[in-house]
């Protein structure tokens, strides 16, 4: 899978940029199968996965692990803030040193952009590499959850889903993650709302609907992916106040009713409560906000058989 989901004998999954929709439908399918408990709980008996990241991590680190365990693997944590690093060994050293000891697949999550990608380029022949989130560029598992409940709750086929991303999306590795993977299943219509200062630039939103309009947004929409406000990740203040932003930006259950009456709500967290949403939302009948959180360990196991079994 070098950069997409794709041809069987691939290595790595670093983005979705290149998947074509049998490719993902193939993955999706299999994940919701060991949603559902259908799986071979030795499949990958005598396989060691570390989980390698170099930026703090809740919900990813620990479904990786989960799905791991349940496949039958041995799991190594590798906690930065404790490891040789803190002592100047750099990532491609400690990946290296890790290979030595016989580990054959890596989740890894980095702050920079195309880390792990360079990383996989030093991967010795057959060790897999999974990227788990690099600085603003790519959470590709994270598109697929979000696909797999996406496709739970409205079925397999996107042409007629109307889906909204709302929010940071210039700071956002899931947006383009998920962009990337509605483009791929052929979602009819894309539409991508945040003030001006926090949507890129580059090619990123090609063939999406833009507004700074968040109620136009919404109207009459499918599902609402919102986004997290990512201070940690902006060079300078973006946004005048969180006030501000939630007062223009912030999913309320007032705003919900202009999408569709079965319209769902997803953010991949964690959340900022009362910024991006209101509680009333995030813990309302239309949220699938843990549904995610479930999927993340179904889709995370079927990455890991697709790359390591065999």
């Amino acid at each position: 899978m070098n950069s997409s989901v794709s041809p069987a004998g691939s290595r790595h999954l670093l983005s979705l940029r290149d998947s074509t929709r049998a490719s993902l439908d193939a993955l999706l399918i299999r994940a919701q199968a060991f949603a559902e408990g259908h799986y071979d709980s030795r499949a990958l008996a005598g396989i060691a996965v570390c989980t390698l990241f170099f930026e703090p991590s809740t919900r990813t680190r620990l479904s990786f692990q989960l799905a791991a365990q349940q496949l039958g693997a041995h799991v190594l944590n590798f906690d930065a803030s404790t490891s040789s690093t803190s002592k100047g060994e750099t990532a491609l050293d400690t990946l290296k040193n890790i290979e030595a000891m016989g580990v054959r697949g890596f989740v890894i999550r980095h702050r920079e952009d195309g880390a792990v990608a360079a990383l996989a380029e030093q991967a010795r022949e057959g060790t897999c590499l999974v990227n788990a989130g690099d600085g603003r560029s790519a959470h590709p598992t994270q598109g697929l959850l979000d696909m797999l409940t996406l496709r739970q709750a409205k079925g397999a086929d996107f042409s007629a889903l109307r889906v909204a991303l709302i929010g940071d999306v210039k700071h956002s590795r899931v947006a383009r993650s998920d962009l990337q993977a509605l483009r791929a299943l052929g979602a009819g219509e894309i539409r991508v709302c945040g003030p001006a200062s926090l949507l890129p630039d580059d090619g990123t939103l090609d063939g999406c609907v833009v507004t700074q309009d968040f109620d136009a947004a919404l109207d009459g929409v499918d599902a609402v992916m919102m986004l997290r406000l990512q201070r940690e990740r902006m060079e300078e203040g973006l946004v005048a106040s969180l006030d501000d932003y939630h007062r223009d930006y912030g999913l309320t259950a007032t705003r919900l009713r202009r999408a569709a009456a079965d319209a769902v709500v997803m953010h991949p967290g964690p959340m900022n409560r009362g910024v991006e949403i209101t509680d009333e939302v995030a813990d309302g009948p239309q949220s699938l906000i843990l549904t995610q959180v479930a999927n993340g360990v179904a889709v995370r196991m079927a990455v890991l058989e697709t790359l390591l079994k065999g």
